[in-house]
């Protein structure tokens, strides 16, 4: 019988390989580095797992998240796999346990931080494994992190590419759900993958239903009804600790018995959160964004997010961890035209206090992060189909899906051409100007019959004016915004 096929149906239980795996565990196997950008809920981590018990040594996966790490070691050792993770929460006496069965040779996969990779400890043992041949293989798991051009930059994982010098000989695999090519290019740049097989699986997914909508006052309504409709589990993603604690309490206070995860709690407390979500019949649970790599529910009948995500890659990510079953599931953005604001303005911060090298690193990825939120406002407020407008941001050009509510509205549109006249001739008597005051203009001049804010948002969209990435968002009037001024075009949307 095929080695790989025996193996894969007794520690996993299958009869056969999904799509895109079996190449990757072949070439890992041959000694060959690979960059493999399979779906979520695809079995990436499968893909180095399998490789470590048919050659019986050892793979090091180097992963961003403790939660992750620790999911994935419950999992193995469930399955009877020798597994573990080191981490900076690992408890002294649990770490000694681990080196033991290190220096033993009896552990299959080891998990770590990208950090512990700092550590001259950590260096000594992965290269006496590789001299001793007994390191099959290792593997940067969310391997976006570490692009400026990912949705989830990391600056730990910059480093990762002295994995090279440090296991000269030891074949390298990179993975992640969502990679567009410019974050391919920079994961062969940056790792140093030599002569790579570059695996890329559709991140289409047929069984799920998009819809996003803006929230009306109090969301609590649209999130119960969500709740009700939906089958097995459900993750709803609010963006702070803060909102995540208020709509646990929220939800339990109206008959749903949910529980928060974030990074602000207890270990403990986290633990028993993810068992929860693990093992609970249909639970819900409330989480930072963080929550979910890796982790493999496969009956996720709903993933709901409170605020606007990040980026579309981002979200493509969380979203695909619904409906890892194949039955149909929903995911549902419920989204305010002030998140860009209050994320935009979080997301500065937050980059302006990590390690940036210097004012213009710093600067350029301020100004990326305002250009992808611009990207997922411009599918959450877009008239296209959700499917084909999140895939196009990864490369993948694919037809309408005719599940999501844009493909399912029967929404009448209608010109707005002349209201956009209106924008476009002010912000040419001003020079540039900020949202809020040329919506004031406008009110004043036109009347507020017109969401002016909303139609100045899509003439942005549509690349007629031009906005700054630097956190100001000031406005100005691009050459094509002159040449609608000189001969007006249709503009239909839905109000």
């Amino acid at each position: 019988m095929d080695l790989l096929l025996d193996a894969l149906k007794r520690y996993y239980g299958w009869s056969d390989f999904r799509p895109g795996q079996r190449p990757v565990v072949e070439c890992l196997l041959q000694g060959q580095d690979c960059l493999a950008v399979l779906p979520t809920g695809g079995g990436k981590s499968l893909c180095y797992q399998l490789p470590a018990l048919v050659r019986s040594g050892l793979v090091v996966v180097i992963s961003p998240l403790v939660a992750l790490m620790e999911d994935q070691v419950l999992q193995l050792r469930r399955r009877g796999i020798a597994a573990a993770c080191l981490h900076g929460g690992i408890e002294p006496v649990q770490r000694r346990q681990t080196l033991e069965q290190l220096n033993e040779g009896s552990l299959r996969l080891l998990y770590l931080a990208p950090e512990r990779l700092q550590g001259e400890a950590t260096r000594a043992v992965l290269q006496e494994h590789a001299a001793k041949g007994q390191l099959v293989a290792l593997a940067v798991d969310e391997a976006h992190c570490i692009s400026a051009w990912g949705h989830d930059f990391r600056p730990d994982y910059r480093r990762l590419g002295e994995l090279r010098a440090l296991c000269p000989g030891v074949p390298l695999v990179a993975l992640s759900a969502t990679a567009a090519p410019r974050v391919r290019a920079d994961l062969l740049r940056l790792l140093h993958l030599r002569r790579p097989l570059i695996q890329v699986g559709s991140a289409r997914r047929h069984n799920l239903h998009y819809a996003m909508r803006r929230r009306v006052g109090d969301p609590l309504q649209d999130v119960m009804e969500a709740l009700e409709k939906a089958r097995g589990a459900c993750l709803i993603y609010a963006r702070t600790r803060v909102s995540v604690e208020r709509w646990t309490e929220r939800l339990c206070a109206n008959g749903i018995q949910a529980i928060a995860y974030h990074a602000g709690l207890e270990p403990e407390v986290r633990h028993r959160a993810l068992e929860h979500f693990l093992g609970a019949q249909d639970p819900v649970l409330v989480a930072t964004v963080a929550f979910g790599m890796g982790v493999d529910r496969p009956d996720v009948g709903l993933v709901l997010h409170l605020d606007l995500p990040s980026t579309p890659e981002g979200y493509l990510q969380e979203s695909g961890r619904a409906g890892r079953d194949g039955k149909p599931a929903h995911c549902l953005v419920l989204f305010s035209p002030r998140d860009r604001t209050s994320l935009g303005w979080a997301m500065q911060s937050a980059l302006r206090r990590s390690s940036a090298s210097n004012a213009v690193e710093e600067s350029r990825r301020i100004e990326l992060a305002q250009q992808q939120l611009r990207r997922m406002e411009a599918v959450a407020e877009g008239e296209t189909c959700r499917e084909q407008a999140l895939l196009l941001s990864v490369g993948e050009l694919v037809p309408p899906c005719g599940r999501c509510d844009r493909c399912l509205s029967g929404a009448s549109r209608q010109d707005w051409s002349d209201q956009a006249t209106a924008v476009l001739e002010l912000l040419a008597e001003v020079h540039g100007t900020d949202a809020r005051r040329l919506s004031e203009r406008l009110n004043a001049e036109e009347g507020r019959s017109v969401h002016w804010g909303w139609l100045t948002r899509r003439l942005v969209q549509e690349e007629l004016i031009h906005e700054t990435d630097d956190g100001s968002q000031r406005l100005y009037l691009k050459e094509s915004g002159r040449r609608f001024l000189r001969q007006p075009w249709p503009l239909h949307y839905a109000a």
